[in-house]
């Protein structure tokens, strides 16, 4: 008793070490202190209120003050309100990162601070310290919006196991996943995380797969299925082989993926970066020429030098750009949030750009808009009845691995019922004879039809036809076929509503199969009998035809593992049921966590959606700056109204910004 317990608590105390050496390397790791930096930020703000507050009434209640005993007084909630925006403007002059919000800022307060010792002055001491304070409220809104995005995102990064329980010289050991090699035997009890990708060797058990891929369905498995890292196992426990290391497996390609999604920034991105390169410096040269060129020219410099002062000072606490350079890229980010809730992994911006242009879809057809599989759809009897012609059929293909041969058998379901199946034989190009309960059952094509001599009957349905006779006369024939997948017709349907002009099938099936399933879905062309190089051909046919940017973006979905080509050459390629498939994350520029084509619509809807959000707040922010701009060059704009065109924009940007969440 005392060595188990002994060993239970080694075992515990193995897998907090391997948790906390996860949490050492993971990048950003801190999060508690990110959790932390809202509280922190809020707690500054009261502070500095307290005393901003107990300075105002000390000021009121205390006229004879001199200017210098005032702005001492000013500067104790000036530097707990401002000592962080300081000491980053310092830090990024020290970098040759001259002009950003922070230096604004502090140029611009510390100009109010001391405008009152200028002749014909008035003192800003109560104004300067108000700009910091508020500026500082907007730092908070911004960092609980950032928050609320990042935690978005970790709902999906939860996949990270924490360990692996793994079979070593007879007992269990736990440890950290990336210490588990390729073909060991790892132990996944109820509640924990696959750690590993691999081969279930003993057990069976349900797994809770949300995080990958957005849906509540759980999934069943036993021995000899394939299982993914990232997956929650629900109730067995599972012996499984390792088939991939940790670095190489689902969840950490997919974590590798969302990190790295802030590297392809849209072209809206790019185009606030540049703007701010280049405004920033043309608003602080504007605000210099603003604070001296009108007093020189007036005649009286000293005279006038304090109120253009004023407004050049006004003039820089609008111009700050933060309200651009935070609240876009965070819309991006909270887009690409949403997009992962539904189990949709979009690699960076510029992929929602292009995704929401959308204006010619072009599908693979299986495993895409099929599933990929064969099933029985239809029964044809003759004499018998319809589950005995499934039953002899079954029966006959017992022993045969063809997938022909399994659909017939998932179709039937009950194999041990007793029959007796003799002298099994196979005959090439024609099918398989065997003796079922003393007769004699042929089931193959026309042409053992023909050499048994049973008159068989030909079927006009698109698939494979399996004809069945016994003792030589006709019993009916099965007819097989790839099955649509459940929500492909809503798919095609929800892409039109979406305005998207052309929905394009291309496969390498027959041309009956091909022209069943178009119509059936309802797309607009298609194109059968295809070679992977085809496809490249006819996709690029379709990206010669566009004539303008009217015609929209080409977006290619595909299984992602035979289709890499096509989906590397298209303007967006969607990988379509692509988890634990590497090339389907490696190639393209969308991966769908599960096989559900319904959800590329959403993803539009999303990224749609999300541009929309981006474009508001980059419309709203430059027409309000500007009006205030010009307001604060003719004298104008008070203090608080500057404080509004600042960081009030900047809370209703960040806030708008964070509509994006919601998928």
């Amino acid at each position: 008793m005392n060595r188990q317990q002994t060993e239970l608590e080694q075992n515990e105390e193995a897998k907090r070490t391997a948790a906390e050496a996860r949490e050492a390397h993971e990048e950003g790791g801190d999060g508690e202190e990110e959790e932390m930096e809202p509280k922190q930020k809020l707690r500054q703000i009261l502070i500095s209120a307290a005393l901003l507050l107990a300075a105002f009434l000390i000021d009121r209640n205390m006229p004879g003050l001199a200017m210098w005993q005032r702005l001492l007084l000013y500067l104790v909630p000036y530097f707990a309100a401002g000592f962080d925006v300081l000491k980053e403007a310092g830090e990024s002059i020290g970098h040759g990162e001259v002009f950003n919000e922070d230096f604004l800022m502090s140029i611009a307060t510390i100009g109010a601070l001391v405008i009152g010792f200028v002749p014909g002055g008035s003192p800003q001491f109560p104004e300067a310290v108000f700009v910091m304070l508020f500026f500082q409220v907007g730092e908070l809104f911004e960092g609980i919006a950032e928050g609320n995005s990042r935690r978005a995102i970790s709902q999906l990064l939860d996949i990270r196991p924490d360990f692996a329980n793994v079979e070593r010289d007879g007992a269990v050991e736990v440890v950290a996943p990336d210490e588990v090699r390729v073909g060991e035997v790892i132990v996944i009890k109820p509640g924990e995380k696959v750690p590993m990708d691999g081969t279930v060797l003993e057990g069976s058990s349900s797994l809770d797969t949300v995080a990958l891929t957005g849906e509540s369905a759980p999934r069943d498995v036993a021995a000899g299925d394939q299982i993914l890292s990232g997956c929650v196992n629900q109730s067995g426990v599972l012996r499984v082989r390792v088939g991939k290391a940790f670095g190489e497996s689902t969840a950490a390609k997919i974590l590798d993926l969302v990190e790295n999604a802030g590297e392809a920034k849209s072209r809206s991105e790019h185009f606030i970066s540049r703007f701010a390169r280049v405004y920033t410096p043309i608003v602080v040269l504007a605000a210099v020429v603003l604070a001296f060129v009108p007093p020189v020219l007036s005649g009286d410099f000293a005279a006038n030098f304090a109120t253009w002062l004023l407004r050049a000072l006004t003039f820089l606490i609008v111009s700050c750009p933060c309200a651009l350079v935070v609240s876009v890229p965070l819309a991006f980010f909270g887009g690409i949030g949403a997009a992962s809730k539904i189990g949709v992994l979009i690699k960076g911006s510029s992929f929602m750009d292009s995704l929401a242009k959308a204006g010619t879809v072009v599908f693979d057809k299986t495993g895409t808009l099929t599933k990929g599989v064969f099933e029985v759809t239809t029964l044809h009897p003759e004499k018998i009845s319809e589950k005995e012609l499934l039953h002899l059929a079954a029966h006959v293909e017992r022993y045969s691995t063809h997938p022909i041969a399994v659909s017939l058998r998932n179709a039937f379901g009950n194999e041990d019922d007793g029959c007796e199946v003799e002298d099994v034989t196979e005959v090439a190009g024609q099918g398989i004879r065997a003796r079922v309960n003393g007769r004699t059952v042929c089931v193959g094509n026309t042409k053992m039809m023909d050499a048994v001599g049973a008159v068989w009957r030909d079927c006009g349905e698109p698939g494979t036809i399996i004809h069945v006779a016994i003792d030589g006369v006709y019993a009916g024939h099965i007819h097989i076929s790839d099955v649509v997948k459940p929500d492909a017709a809503e798919a095609i349907a929800s892409l039109k509503k979406l305005g998207v002009r052309k929905t394009v099938m291309l496969t390498g099936d027959r041309e009956k199969v091909a022209a069943r399933v178009a119509g059936e879905l309802g797309v607009d062309a298609y194109h059968a009998e295809l070679l992977p190089a085809d496809k490249v051909r006819n996709v690029e046919k379709l990206l010669a035809e566009k004539t303008g940017p009217e015609d929209g973006t080409l977006v290619f979905v595909g299984d992602g593992i035979n289709d890499a080509p096509v989906l590397a050459r298209a303007d967006v390629g969607i990988a379509m049921g692509a988890m634990g498939s590497d090339a389907a994350i490696e190639a393209a520029d969308v991966v769908l966590m599960d096989d559900k084509p319904s959800k590329i619509a959403r993803a539009i809807r999303i990224s749609r959606r999300t541009i929309a959000i981006a474009r508001q707040n980059i419309v709203l922010a430059i027409v309000i700056k500007i009006a205030i701009l010009i307001l604060a060059a003719l004298g104008l704009c008070p203090m608080w109204l500057a404080v509004f065109g600042d960081t009030g924009v900047l809370l209703i940007c960040v806030l708008n910004a964070a509509r994006t969440l919601k998928a």
